[in-house]
């Protein structure tokens, strides 16, 4: 009896995406039509494409992590030169979309951590939790969770990971499970996202987020969007 492929084609709707995964020990060939091509953001490896997408781009090396963004307004069909089902997913940005989004409360966090006094507002999600103070901002992200990728035209942030093993994308690189103490900075105009991996309910990614530049809250264009958070 012949091998049964599970999968080899799959298709992406308009502003969604596949899992972030990790390719097993064989190289996988991803198949897209090119007039889609300007509709794609890729991650392979540590490249972060969102322009300029080429056929090279869509080789994923043995163990090296991919996923596709349809970030069009029409679905795309992809197809693959292998079977994929048993590939490690590490983030699924749309797990958990049909769950009633409560926001999270601030105790947790004052129960959890230790909070430097003087925060001047709260934005809370259920996704995540923002505390402002008057010169740094800082943010939880929730486990199985991550933000917007988003871009900013008045400001720079610097992102300094203070709890959790974050992945990170700023610009055209990926860094994967970034250590405490470690800050990537997000020039303008940029696009951006931090996503929380954990799989463990208490483990949050907690981030120290500076600026230059004009901070705003409405200064932001979010290119993909999974939490639907307007």
């Amino acid at each position: 009896m012949g091998r049964i492929i599970i999968m080899i084609k799959e298709k992406i709707s308009a502003q969604k995406s596949t899992s972030l995964m990790k390719n097993n020990s064989q190289e996988l060939i991803i198949e897209i039509n090119e007039k889609n091509f300007e509709e794609i953001f890729l991650i392979n490896g540590s490249s972060f494409i969102t322009e300029r997408l080429s056929r090279a781009d869509l080789v994923i090396r043995p163990n090296t992590y991919y996923m596709i963004i349809n970030v069009g307004k029409d679905p795309v069909e992809i197809h693959y030169n292998r079977d994929i089902s048993n590939h490690k997913i590490i983030y699924n940005p749309f797990k958990y979309e049909s769950l009633q989004k409560i926001n999270l409360k601030q105790e947790i966090f004052h129960k959890r951590y230790d909070l430097p006094e003087g925060y001047i507002d709260t934005l809370p999600k259920w996704y995540s939790f923002k505390f402002t103070y008057p010169d740094y901002n800082l943010i939880f992200i929730r486990p199985e969770f991550g933000l917007s990728i988003q871009k900013h035209k008045y400001r720079n942030e610097i992102w300094e990971v203070l709890e959790g093993k974050p992945i990170i994308i700023t610009g055209n690189k990926v860094d994967y499970f970034v250590e405490k103490g470690i800050s990537i900075q997000n020039p303008i105009n940029s696009y951006h996202t931090i996503i929380n991996p954990s799989k463990e309910k208490s483990t949050f990614v907690l981030l120290k987020e500076r600026w230059t530049g004009t901070f705003d809250e409405n200064d932001i264009t979010r290119v993909f969007n999974p939490n639907q958070y307007e």
